[in-house]
């Protein structure tokens, strides 16, 4: 814990704090979930990013992460400190069920908290810490781990119940260290089985408590899961090809990080970063961040790792199967570098939903932290010796990696920069391969001390080497835009220009472009509905009719497809689009603008606001309907010439369709996230259209009665009304409208 808390102080303190994806993505995703908690408005959808999202079945939203979704209920407005703190203490729950595991077996505390620092503090744990829901995802692997292993060992039904919760718990992340997780644990079962004297006794013992387990996973995960599945169907990236899943390949030359961890100045200055992907390496075709690449988990835990593969201990029951794994999961991360990843991807299904086979050095950290931990069990406990062959396959692996070292820094001109964390590497080291054999003669009869020894060695080297740098730690008020008091000047005027009145058409849009890589979904902090966000996973329609990408920091990142070419355009009215914020010159954004169009109204420090007068209200009463292929108008980008004020484009022609000659008026009484109330009036009847997103599983209600919601304008909703007042109410119904989409996907795929 000691060592634990030493480590993480910098985050902890408040002195820096977690940056890019977790608080660009899934800071605003908490508070959302937290806002909307203690407002009692519900939580299932969000209608502050990309116009409308189904929240609960977004698998990054963390409603479904049990430390975010209790931190949620305890505290509306939880801080950064707070949010930090659930990621490193995951890690130390992790770490902790590591020790146990290591206790059960009676093996050496040195090795357990080698181990246990090694799989909280080392690998993709530390440098890719900002990945909050994969960090989850792993913290989870050991406790799972370790409630298997009991289940199995003692054919207990409640570690069988633990562990299909845990299961669920981590199956519930949804991302690809979950799926990899899973299949490395379902091989673990299998090895304790097939490896026992008696596999068929074992079997028959381990029956009780994995139907336990795979039953109360099965009734946790199943909802959520479904629910993902419709939204991955409808979404813009339901499947990615082999090629595509290769550009995330780790590169080879990433493995000298395991020796030497910032030997290309992965903690440095991105302009100083010379390893691949960099320009230095030519053209990759890789799709990986700088910190994706750096395996070091500590200079004692790839000694011993190389130490124990050399016949120091590591193929010996008990261990094998960590040795085997690491093996086979280096293959799967070096992706398309080898013919491994694309037989598993052919192979096993579901690798194809995920874009990175990088990812795979979550599991390498963790399966070389039990190895490293059984194989410095091994050699404290007196079973082999450092003055062997091992021993010297261990030093000469250490001398071949500082001479690589060299060598590739002067092959690419960076030798002047890299020679400094060359040799510190090396220092490293050295001094692991010094002070492992004089804590040896201590090992058996001062086991605590020897395991503080190593576990201070190592601790120092994880704070100096995977301490804070610009990956993993920033200061924590570049993210002042993030707070929901945090006196951001832009969000202020924002929030008073679009603030709703209750009995108003309005609610007006907003789009947050080309700012700041965490500044699309502040939307979801300070409830701005913003037509974009940030997320890897959006409605394809939308995305295709809005241009709506990943995220929109830089001004190419902003596509404009044929139906939104500009923001002077139809779509941009029926969105409600009112007003712009950026922090870069119109013409550079958006090259279609017209002179004009859009009029400036306020100037901020590094942004400005612009306005765009001719944004439609969120709801209206129409006259008069036409049908129109939308998929045709979603390709051209062409409308038919018609006032949407006056007329709705529907995808068929309702039964008893209304044609009136007047305009009715719609107020909007109420609007929360799931529940939008509208009182609605017209002589001769209509349609009542809403500027969101059409989505299954809303219902509406016409003075309490369900009516059928049209699609309408490509995108929205419409429904239509006999003549007189109306008070009209949209509910979201994510369980009721995922039975309706289960039996229509069977229904289609049923018929001949």
């Amino acid at each position: 814990m000691l060592f634990w808390a030493a480590y993480c102080w910098p985050w902890l303190s408040g002195s820096l704090t977690i940056p890019w994806d977790a608080k660009a993505h899934f800071y605003p995703q908490l508070q959302f979930l937290a806002q909307a908690m203690h407002s009692k408005e519900g939580f299932s959808w969000a209608p502050f990013v990309f116009s409308g999202a189904p929240q609960i079945a977004d698998p990054q939203s963390l409603i479904f992460s049990p430390p975010h979704h209790l931190l949620a209920r305890l505290n509306g407005n939880p801080g950064f400190v707070a949010a930090d703190a659930v990621s490193f203490g995951a890690l130390l729950a992790g770490a902790i069920a590591i020790l146990f595991y290591f206790r059960d077996r009676n093996w050496h505390p040195a090795g357990a908290l080698v181990a246990g620092l090694a799989f909280a503090l080392g690998g993709s744990a530390a440098w890719r810490v900002q990945h909050t829901g994969q960090i989850l995802s792993l913290a989870y692997l050991p406790i799972l781990l370790l409630l298997l292993d009991r289940a199995l060992a003692r054919a207990c039904l409640a570690y069988g119940a633990a562990a299909g919760a845990v299961a669920a718990f981590m199956l519930l992340g949804r991302d690809q260290v979950a799926g990899l997780s899973a299949l490395l644990l379902a091989a673990y079962g299998v090895t304790i089985i097939a490896s026992s004297e008696h596999p068929a006794h074992a079997l028959r013992r381990a029956v009780g408590p994995l139907l336990v387990a795979a039953l109360v996973c099965l009734v946790l995960i199943l909802l959520p899961l479904a629910m993902t599945a419709i939204l991955a169907a409808g979404s813009n990236r339901a499947h990615i090809d082999l090629a595509g899943a290769g550009r995330g390949s780790l590169h080879p030359a990433a493995l000298i990080t395991g020796f030497l961890a910032n030997i290309y100045g992965t903690n440095g200055e991105f302009k100083e970063f010379w390893g691949p992907p960099s320009p230095l390496w030519g053209h990759l075709d890789l799709y990986i961040a700088r910190n994706m690449s750096n395996v070091y988990s500590g200079a004692l835990v790839v000694l011993a790792v190389v130490f124990g593969a050399a016949g120091g201990g590591l193929w010996q029951r008990g261990a094998r199967f960590f040795g085997i794994a690491l093996v086979v999961m280096l293959l799967y991360a070096l992706g398309r570098y080898t013919p491994f990843f694309g037989l598993i991807y052919a192979a096993i299904p579901g690798v194809d939903l995920f874009r990175r086979p990088a990812d795979g050095t979550f599991l390498i950290g963790a399966l070389a932290a039990y190895a490293a931990g059984h194989v410095v069990h091994h050699v404290l406990s007196g079973q082999t010796t450092l003055v062997s062959r091992a021993g010297r396959i261990a030093l000469s692996a250490s001398l071949a990696a500082v001479l690589a070292g060299l060598a590739l820094a002067m092959s690419k001109g960076r030798l002047g920069y890299a020679w400094p964390m060359i040799l510190e590497g090396a220092l490293w080291l050295g001094a692991t391969l010094v002070l492992v054999p004089l804590v040896m003669r201590h090992a058996r009869t001062r086991p605590m001390l020897a395991a503080m020894i190593l576990g201070g060695l190592l601790t120092a080297d994880l704070i100096r080497n995977n301490g804070p740098n610009d990956s993993t730690a920033l200061p924590p008020s570049m993210y002042d835009v993030l707070r929901p008091d945090g006196g951001s000047a832009l969000m202020s005027s924002l929030k008073a220009r679009t603030a709703f009145t209750p009995g108003s058409d309005r609610m007006d849009r907003v789009e947050l472009a080309a700012i700041d890589f965490h500044t699309p979904n502040a939307s979801l902090v300070h409830k701005l509905h913003n037509t974009l966000g940030y997320n890897p996973v959006r409605d394809r329609r939308y995305t295709e009719a809005v241009g709506a990408g990943d995220h929109v920091a830089l001004p190419d990142q902003r596509n404009f497809p044929p139906l939104f070419p500009s923001y002077a355009s139809p779509l941009a009215n029926l969105l409600g689009l009112r007003y712009l914020a950026t922090s870069v010159p119109l013409s550079e954004l958006d090259k279609n603008l017209p002179a004009g169009a859009l009029k400036l109204v306020e100037t901020l420090p590094g942004v400005t606001i612009y306005e765009n007068p001719a944004a439609l209200p969120r709801v209206m009463m129409v006259p008069r309907m036409e049908v129109a292929n939308f998929e045709a108008i979603t390709r051209s980008g062409q409308w038919p010439r018609t006032d949407f004020q006056d007329t709705v484009l529907l995808s068929a022609r309702p039964a008893g369709a209304i044609t009136a000659s007047q305009r009715g008026t719609a107020k909007i009484s109420k609007y929360q996230n799931g529940f939008i109330e509208i009182e609605a009036n017209s002589p001769e009847g209509g349609y009542l259209v809403l500027a969101d997103p059409m989505h299954p599983w809303w219902a509406a209600y016409v003075n309490g009665y369900v009516t059928e919601i049209h699609r309408a304008n490509v995108l929205f909703r419409a429904v239509m009304l006999p003549p007189g007042q109306h008070k009209v109410e949209f509910i979201f119904r994510p369980l009721p409208g995922l039975w309706t989409s289960a039996t229509d996907w069977i229904s289609a795929r049923a018929m001949p």
